[in-house]
């Protein structure tokens, strides 16, 4: 059997290792325990065409208005056809959708759907269901044999090799339609892979403290987003883009880098999540004066699509010299009932859903771009995959619709798993154990040991996020987006302001500051204000509405070890 390497354990990653099991060698890697991810933090639920009442067409329609112009209409198809089916699976694997009175799934409205189709565990608990469904699956299969996991085990780097003439095909020689001098024809998204030039050929990782190598038929890359770049973020700690950067200093393609999702309602000073699912309730918006404002502003008030909203909070919060805005859900009937993780999350952090206006600011939320993907989840770099948030599929175009993202990553990561099952030629012999790192990547990791703190061109964690969240944030400007280009170097090695003995947190710093470099840049060439990505210089959408700007080429291709540890 060939050997296939899954780095990530949320709804992506865990969907496409299981779905493996049994038909090739399968090992997941995952940077804390697994399931410890953004899916198992998602409050909100998961969208799916599963009524009489509602359509396929319907749904696509929906995700395309808030992708305003940018999503891809192919890619969106295939979620919203192929999602329903990923949903059933999933209650079949144990997931307890939330019922009405006549024991129907009920379906909740959220920003931007014109009709309620989200599906919700445990009230706003749904991503917590999920993850506990697949990680149980998955520690059966390990019980089994028929999959091995690593925890606690970080990706540093991709480690590929040239192809033949052979490759300029997909995967194993598979037959991908080529068009001009033999370049692939994309089947998704705009900018999906190009001629393979280069294969993946395993990962080196971070595990105990020690450099390894790990080698595989193909890896697929499931490892989420990267709101830690960020000052203020729902994300959890460990949302640090390692896949997506590392992927970048492989050589992989990657589109919309400039579009980050900023969730409107993160409770002041927290980042706490406050899901979208409470606005469907009825809550209201006010702003420091008690004024309702979201009807001034859009007609559809407080459930326009969120990067209506967080704009409209942010510009709301600047007129009130940074004073919050309240969040308003005395009203909404049976609130903790209905949403009882929040209401418990609130009263930790002292207020009462039901009886308190509620403050609360933007923060950052989901990437919508990354690395380029057909709809099967392919890059350019021969057996390498990618799939959910660190994926650019061509869903979410340039604002992703509320609840979309956990079924992007049980549609596309189903997808994937299928190509890969039916593409890659077997293999005998055991499943690879992971080998110590050549002699020159462990000189390499001594040298960044040796050498943190050194250099005039060091960042620290906070510094960076601060940099980020100033001018990378909500609305950006030409002369911020050059500032963090300056501050960052361009293309400069980095070498981030840890301890020796934090090499995991120096290994994120530089991850971060790689793929924020990526974003200034792609925000900086994109001179109009479309979805997620507000220039003020740039007000409104103008003529690159509808293409993207050229990919930028930041960093000749080096390892983390070698960007982290250089001066």
């Amino acid at each position: 059997m060939s050997h296939v390497l899954i780095i990530g354990s949320g709804i992506a990653g865990l969907t496409t290792a299981l779905r493996l099991a049994g038909r090739h060698e399968v090992t997941v890697v995952t940077k804390d325990g697994v399931g410890e991810s953004n899916t198992a933090m998602a409050q909100g639920g998961i969208a799916g065409v599963l009524a009489a009442d509602d359509t396929v067409e319907a749904h696509v329609a929906d995700t395309l208005v808030a992708g305003t112009g940018l999503g891809d209409e192919a890619a969106v198809r295939v979620l919203c056809t192929e999602g329903p089916d990923r949903i059933l699976e999933l209650a079949a694997a144990g997931v307890d959708f939330d019922r009405d009175r006549t024991g129907e799934w009920s379906r909740g409205l959220e920003g931007a759907h014109s009709i309620p189709r989200i599906l919700h565990a445990g009230g706003d608990a749904t991503g917590k269901a999920i993850i506990e469904a697949l990680t149980n699956a998955l520690r059966a299969a390990v019980a089994a044999g028929r999959i091995r996991l690593l925890e606690h085990t970080m990706l540093l780097d991709l480690v590929t090799a040239p192809t033949g003439p052979s490759e300029a095909t997909g995967p194993a020689g598979s037959a991908v339609p080529t068009g001009p001098a033999g370049s692939v024809v994309p089947t998704g998204p705009a900018g999906s892979p190009a001629r393979h030039t280069s294969r993946c050929t395993g990962v080196s990782l971070l595990r105990n403290g020690v450099h390894e190598f790990l080698a595989a038929d193909a890896v697929i890359l499931a490892t989420g987003g990267a709101g830690q770049l960020y000052a203020h973020t729902t994300n959890p700690e460990g949302a640090t883009g390692d896949g997506l950067a590392a992927a970048i200093r492989a050589g992989a393609a990657v589109s919309d880098m400039e579009f980050y999702q900023f969730h409107p309602t993160a409770l002041a000073g927290s980042g706490f999540l406050i899901s979208e699912a409470v606005r469907g309730a009825g809550a209201l918006l006010l702003d420091a004066n008690g004024h309702r404002f979201m009807p001034d502003i859009d007609r559809r008030g407080e459930l326009a699509p969120r990067d209506v909203v967080a704009l409209a909070i942010h510009r709301r919060m600047a007129e009130q010299n940074g004073l919050p805005c309240y969040l308003d859900a005395r009203s909404v009937p049976e609130v903790v009932t209905h949403f009882p993780s929040i209401a418990r999350g609130l009263a930790a952090h002292g207020f009462d859903l039901a009886a308190d206006l509620i403050p609360v600011t933007p923060a950052a939320h989901y990437f919508m771009g990354g690395i380029n993907t057909d709809l099967d989840g392919r890059t350019n770099i021969a057996g390498l995959f990618a799939v959910g948030e660190v994926a650019y599929s061509g869903v979410h175009g340039a604002n992703r619709l509320a609840s979309n993202s956990l079924l992007e990553g049980a549609v596309f990561g189903a997808r994937a798993a299928e190509a890969i099952a039916t593409e890659f030629e077997t293999r005998t012999g055991p499943i690879p154990e992971p080998s110590r790192a050549s002699h020159s990547a462990t000189a390499a990791s001594l040298s960044l040991s040796t050498k943190l703190g050194s250099s005039s061109n060091r960042i620290s964690r906070e510094e960076l996020q601060e940099l980020a969240w100033t001018h990378l944030g909500v609305e950006r400007e030409g002369h911020g987006l050059r500032t963090v280009l300056d501050r960052l170097g361009e293309g400069r090695p980095l070498v981030t302001d840890v301890e020796p003995a934090e090499l995991r947190e120096g290994f994120e710093t530089a991850n971060l500051a790689h793929i924020a470099r990526y974003i200034a840049a792609q925000a900086l060439a994109r001179q109009e204000s479309r979805g997620a990505h507000t220039r003020t210089d740039f007000p409104t959408s103008g003529a690159l509405s509808t293409r993207r700007p050229e990919s930028v080429d930041l960093m000749s291709t080096s390892s983390l070890l070698q960007e982290a540890a250089s001066c």
